[in-house]
Parts: C-alpha cells; structure tokens; sequence
C-alpha cells in the first residue's frame, strides 16, 4: 500500500497540473478518500478517467492513487480503470503485461466476469501485437466459462465479441467478423463510441457482408441505425453499394467499381463480387414475380433470367442450382421447357422502392381474390337459384 501522505502528495499535484475542466473533480478525491466512501470515490474517479483531457494523467492515477484503494472497488470497474491506463503505455508489450497482471488481481471464483473482460482486454493487445495464438487460446477460455455463468454483465459480452470481431477480422473471416461485430452493436449505445469508430466499425460490417460467401441477407446492417453514419459519409458509395447488392442492381456495381480503389480488399475479390451481385439479381427477379397476376411471369423462362442477371444462357441452370443450394430461392427447373418456377424466396430487408413493388402486388392479389370470390358467388347462384 501506498503510503498516506504519498496519496495526498500526488492528489495535490494533479490537481494543479490537470486542465481547469477537470480542477474541481480532482479537488473532491482526497475528501472522499479520506472518508473511505469508496462507492463515490470510484464513479466519481470514473468521471475523470472517462474524460479524455485526463489522457496524460491515466497511468499516475491508477499507480499512485487507485492502486491504493483498488480492493474496495468492483472489479469489472478495476478492469475498466486498468485499460483506460493500459491504453496509454507507449510500448504495446508492456500494456499486455499490465493487463495480464491486472487478470490476476482479479482471478477468483467470485470476480470470474472481471477475469475474463480482463484476459479479453489482454487478447486485444496480443492481437494488436500479431499474436493470434495467444489471443486465439484467451477466446477459448472465455468460451469455457461465459458458458458457466448464469448472469453476465452487458461489459463483458460487449468485451467477448469485440474481441472475436477483431480476431475474425484478422483472420479474415468475414462471416464470423459481421456475426459477432452485429452482436457487439447490441451490448453497446452508440453514443459510446466516437465518429471515427462507428465509420470504421461500419465500414468492416458492409465489407464483410459484401465479401462472405454466407451472407445474401443484408437487413441486419441496412436496418440499424449504425448505417446511416456510412450513408452520410465521405464512404457514402459503400451505402449505395451494399444498397445495390441488396437490390441485385448489377449496373450499380459496374458503376461503382471504380471507388474500388479506395478499398483494395473489394478490388481483390472483384470476380466473387460479380458472382454474388448476380446471385442477388436472381433473387430480386424471383422476388418481382411472386403472385405476379401475369401469367407469363408465372413461370421465368432461361432468356428471361439471362436478362435479368446479365449472364450468357448456357449459365443460367447453373446459377440456379447454386442459388437453390444457398437456401436463397426454393422452387423447379423444367430443362426441357427452359423456365423455372420459383415457390419461394428467401425473406430480407425491402427499400422504399421494394415495398411499394410488394404493396403493388398485394393490391393485384387482393383484386384476384374479389374476382374470384365474385365469380363464385355468380357461379352458385347461377346453378343453384333459389326457390320461389
């Protein structure tokens, strides 16, 4: 333990060296500490640590005055305090070490949930260092005892699957990235996060959803509101373009293939893109067509599909069968009459334009069904009058 006066010293000190924003928050510390009110002592050094004219202070006010009084803090706020002073080490290897000695102040069968966001926090920085294995064996320990506990803070969920994103993101895996960074969305207020975080954490998700070879329902994305902060800005083009594979617009695609370059990962799998976007033209054209009252859209013929998704012929049976493998469409090939008849489509998230083509739609069946029902009243009573 520090001694007393040591505490007092330094909180004399800072107080003097902090900006003015931050002068009367710090003159409340020694009071508190003094009085041992512990409770109002953390959330009101939480106030200051969270603030970020405080950066240069972070590392002193954890060594020389938390430290002090660490044992009467909750311990997922300690892993907080702890990372917060973590960031600020120059040398990346020495805030791995700092936060592995912090998981073990906190290993213990009671502090297990401070444990983990600790190792979690520890992973973050081993991935920053190109430490994958490492970072690789904390998240299957996380797994293991996440799985034993029956009630965990939202923190350490958020802690959990952000580091799986990063991990995922590093490995390249882009389904598992978007899985588990749309997840993260869901444990954290926005507001916590800076412009630039929520533009970069955007941008990954629409690059992952465009490049994964799992994902052809992009609602999850387009519907949160993360979104609009891409659309509104100066990466507005991979709004339109993920709004463009949502809608199987493959002129869009052509048209933006140029903004390319300001993401080589698009740039690279630029053949893949082309496969995707066509498979997406397929869906929305069997999409236009379901309850069509035309009766020649009942069923698409191969030249109609080829049209539609801008593909030879002969490729179209092909794209079909890959579609239906996909789960993306249900329905029949008639090889020899050249058409197939699409039963069903895969649900996903509809623009404007989308909708009103669906209530267009509904209008055309609810006509049908009052033709029909009205062509049967006629027929009933035609061949039953009744008696005089």
């Amino acid at each position: 333990m520090i001694a007393e006066n040591q505490v007092y010293d330094y909180l004399k000190n800072l107080q003097e060296q902090v900006p003015s924003e931050l002068t009367q928050l710090c003159a409340e510390f020694p009071s508190l500490y003094e009085r041992k009110l512990w409770h109002q002592l953390t959330e009101r050094s939480l106030l200051f640590i969270n603030n970020p004219a405080s950066s240069p202070f972070r590392i002193s006010f954890y060594k020389t005055f938390v430290v002090d009084w660490e044992k009467h803090m909750n311990k997922i706020k300690l892993v907080s305090f702890s990372l917060a002073a973590a960031k600020m080490f120059k040398d990346l290897k020495e805030a791995d070490e700092f936060m592995g000695q912090i998981s073990d102040k906190v290993n213990s069968e009671e502090t297990k949930e401070a444990y983990i966001l600790s190792k979690l926090e520890q992973a973050h920085f081993k991935l920053v260092l190109n430490d994958i294995d490492s970072a690789q064996l904390i998240l299957k320990e996380a797994d293991q005892v996440l799985l034993k506990l029956n009630k965990i803070e939202p923190i350490v969920y958020a802690g959990y699957y952000r580091v799986s994103a990063d991990f995922y993101k590093v490995k390249a895996n882009f389904g598992q990235y978007y899985k588990n960074a749309l997840l993260l969305l869901s444990c954290i207020k926005l507001d916590e996060l800076s412009l630039d975080e929520k533009l970069e954490r955007t941008r990954d998700l629409a690059i992952a959803a465009l490049l994964s070879e799992s994902i052809y329902n992009f609602g999850d994305l387009l519907s949160h509101p993360i979104i609009n902060v891409l659309a509104e800005s100066p990466q507005s083009w991979m709004f339109e373009l993920l709004s463009a594979f949502n809608n199987g617009d493959i002129s869009k695609l052509d048209h933006l293939t140029p903004k390319f370059q300001e993401q080589p990962l698009l740039l690279q799998h630029l053949p893949f893109l082309h496969q995707k976007i066509r498979l997406m033209a397929l869906v929305e054209a069997a999409f236009k067509r379901q309850g069509s009252s035309n009766e020649n859209d009942q069923l698409m013929t191969f030249e109609k599909l080829a049209f539609e998704t801008k593909l030879p012929v002969g490729d179209i049976e092909h794209l079909v069968m890959n579609a239906l493998s996909l789960g993306l469409v249900d329905g029949k090939i008639d090889e020899i009459e050249r058409t197939i008849d699409f039963t069903w489509v895969q649900p996903r998230y509809l623009d404007k334009k989308q909708i009103e083509s669906m209530c267009s739609r509904l209008d055309s069946w609810s006509h049908r069904a009052t033709t029909v029902a009205g062509g049967m009243d006629n027929y009933i009573a035609n061949s039953f009058p009744l008696a005089e």
